[in-house]
């Protein structure tokens, strides 16, 4: 099962980064949690040339809310117009970086002062942020990133920046994954908690009239179950929503 998994997920991506999308994203980031469940050692997650970096899915919020209790622990945090960038470390050294379209800007990355070249730690570890500037327009602030990206200077604009907003391979809850983040040098994103699911619409109404995030390049902001086991729970599900994160872009 996990070796027929790993060939279909190998195959999709593959043909996503040649630019012919066989599978929709959603499905595509099911199958991809599920080999992670089932054998989180594959080649897929571990080797130079390919990094995960499913897309954040975008649907009705009353959705994503579906089946979980009231009172579960929520975060919201700012949606920043950028580059998705996951960037890979070996033996706490800064190994792979990885566009969203599977370009290797690994020596771009390394210009990035906000992004740190060496961790305190002695194992694979994966991260995924966003690469931006500051104080700009959320589509500016994107056109710069991706700019930079595709251009043959390495002298980025000074304002350039990157936030890490996850772990791809932690198994901690999601607010303790953040805080280690920033320990090991890294910028997090401002993070607000919601102790209550319906507290998800006040959230979005602050961030639509400028009371929240206002400070961050956002086109919407992001919904996260914080508890890593119903992280779970919701990747191994097939007949309720299967995500446990999700951008709210209106």
């Amino acid at each position: 099962m996990s070796t027929y998994l790993e060939e279909k997920v190998k195959f999709y991506d593959q043909e996503y980064r040649a630019g012919n999308a066989l599978i929709s994203d959603k499905k595509f980031d099911q199958l991809e949690n599920n080999l992670m469940r089932i054998n989180p050692n594959s080649d897929y997650f571990t080797n130079k040339k390919a990094l995960p970096l499913p897309s954040l899915p975008k649907d009705q919020i009353l959705e994503f809310l579906e089946g979980l209790l009231p009172n579960t622990r929520l975060l919201i945090e700012p949606k920043i117009d950028g580059c998705a960038i996951a960037i890979k470390y070996v033996n706490g050294k800064l190994e792979k970086a990885i566009s969203r379209k599977g370009s290797d800007v690994t020596e771009k990355i390394k210009t990035i002062k906000s992004i740190p070249r060496e961790i305190n730690i002695r194992s694979i570890f994966v991260v995924r942020g966003e690469l931006f500037t500051q104080q700009e327009a959320p589509s500016y602030s994107q056109r710069i990133a991706s700019g930079y990206l595709r251009s043959r200077d390495y002298e980025p604009n000074p304002k350039i920046t990157f936030c890490a907003f996850q772990i791809i391979n932690s198994n901690c809850n999601e607010y303790e994954s953040l805080i280690y983040c920033r320990k090991l040098g890294f910028t997090i994103p401002e993070i607000v908690e919601a102790n209550r699911t319906s507290q998800v619409e006040t959230f979005r109404q602050a961030w639509k009239s400028g009371k929240l995030f206002s400070d961050w390049p956002t086109d919407g902001i992001v919904v996260k179950v914080n508890s890593r086991k119903l992280q779970l729970l919701r990747e191994k599900s097939y007949c309720c929503y299967p995500y446990w994160q999700m951008a709210i872009k209106y």
